[in-house]
């Protein structure tokens, strides 16, 4: 996509916008401050919902955000009415610190589930956050830094596009994820801003679209989180309008699919004890649901993701999983192959098995087993739909990190 141009800088790219972070031990406090951007975001569908998804949700029917608080270290989840109160004050905080409405302040929050937030450390942590707003690469960087969790390293992506008009808009965002990540989002929290003009309704659709082929696609445990949010901010300072006769133009919502992509894929890279990268991509579905729903399982399965860890090219653990997933199958046709950055070998062909033991055909894909980043490639056969999942491997560090959370 040439219309589509990578820049450095994170959140930097961005005119008319402020970011900051800071940290003390395990909590962290990110500060996005756009004033009177137009704003909409996506949630998590788990039926437990943590208090700060419920109060941005209620904040978000006005379509105006100027800044987010993020914190990290506690989600701030199951605490009852407390937690709801401690929204509250941290928008007022945020509030009387930038001088602007409570009803403005989106809040997010990621961490232990079932603690009380610890006001007194999160509000001073708030405060030297607010300190350090500005707009350099490195504030993002601070910001990015700030919501990690169990995170190895910060996530963020900025581009350029240029519209089908000519006319150009940036696009930047930052994310955390790595571990109880699961289709339907995971632990994830998500923040994207723009510099074009775009209705909060018109973001919305765009968001959702988005969502659907990149945070929806990725799994790291299978678990599925009660904070995950992913909010998009459009503060104009381009004042270019990217919706017009009531269309979004095509390239903004392939540039923000980019985005996307690219911060979910970051997340799957990322997971909790993860040594590989895997990308299963499905073409011949029935239709796009079947498509996804074989994807997803793939990338879902404890016993491939084991396979990946041990380097064990066990094909029977692939169909396995396409077998379950729910998609429309004719196991005669499907074909399956595995590949790295470099090379690509069949295994199945048309329903023909042609990895057997001691094979040419098992002796590459054992070798491919080995790399970094493992491709799956299934053909289902039946029609045209077409899917792509991420996740990593199922490791033994995986275990200890999430045996020792909370200790």
């Amino acid at each position: 996509m040439d219309f589509i141009k990578e820049l450095n800088g994170g959140f930097s790219v961005i005119e008319n916008l402020k970011v900051s972070g800071a940290r003390e031990s395990k909590y962290g406090v990110a500060i996005i401050y756009s004033p009177n951007s137009t704003a909409s975001a996506v949630f998590t569908s788990n039926k437990v919902v943590a208090a700060p998804v419920k109060y941005t949700k209620n904040m978000l029917k006005n379509g105006i955000v100027s800044a987010v608080f993020v914190n990290s270290g506690n989600a701030n989840c199951f605490t009852g009415k407390q937690g709801f109160k401690d929204c509250e004050a941290l928008a007022k905080l945020v509030s009387n610190e930038l001088k602007i409405p409570e009803d403005e302040i989106a809040i997010s929050s990621t961490g232990v589930i079932g603690r009380e937030m610890p006001m007194g450390i999160i509000s001073e942590v708030a405060l030297e956050s607010l300190s350090k707003l500005g707009n350099g690469p490195e504030n993002s960087l601070a910001a990015a830094k700030a919501i990690m969790t169990t995170d190895t390293f910060p996530k963020e992506c900025a581009i350029e596009v240029t519209l089908t008009t000519g006319e150009v808009v940036k696009i930047a965002g930052i994310t955390k994820g790595s571990g109880m990540i699961a289709p339907n989002m995971g632990t994830m929290l998500s923040f994207i801003v723009t510099d074009a003009k775009i209705p909060a309704n018109e973001i919305n659709k765009a968001l959702k679209k988005a969502s659907d082929i990149s945070f929806n696609m990725i799994v790291v445990d299978g678990d599925e989180s009660t904070n995950d949010t992913c909010l998009m901010m459009a503060n104009g300072a381009s004042d270019v309008e990217v919706v017009k006769d009531a269309k979004l133009d095509s390239n903004f919502q392939e540039a923000l699919n980019y985005v996307c992509i690219d911060l979910a894929k970051k997340m799957a890279r990322d997971g909790e004890g993860a040594t590989k990268f895997i990308e299963a991509n499905v073409c011949g579905a029935k239709n796009l649901e079947g498509a996804r729903l074989a994807a997803k399982s793939v990338i879902s399965s404890s016993l491939f993701k084991s396979a990946v860890f041990g380097g064990d090219p066990n094909w029977g653990r692939i169909v396995s999983a396409i077998g379950y997933s729910g998609c429309d199958l004719n196991p005669d046709i499907v074909s399956i192959a595995i590949g790295n950055d470099l090379d690509e070998v069949d295994l199945v062909k048309n329903g023909e098995i042609l990895a057997f033991d001691n094979t040419p055909q098992l002796k590459r894909a054992e070798k491919i087993m080995q790399s970094k980043n493992v491709i799956v490639n299934i053909d289902i056969g039946l029609g045209d739909g077409e899917a792509t999942a991420w996740g990593c491997d199922l490791t033994y560090d995986y275990v200890k990190i999430n045996a020792e959370y909370t200790t």
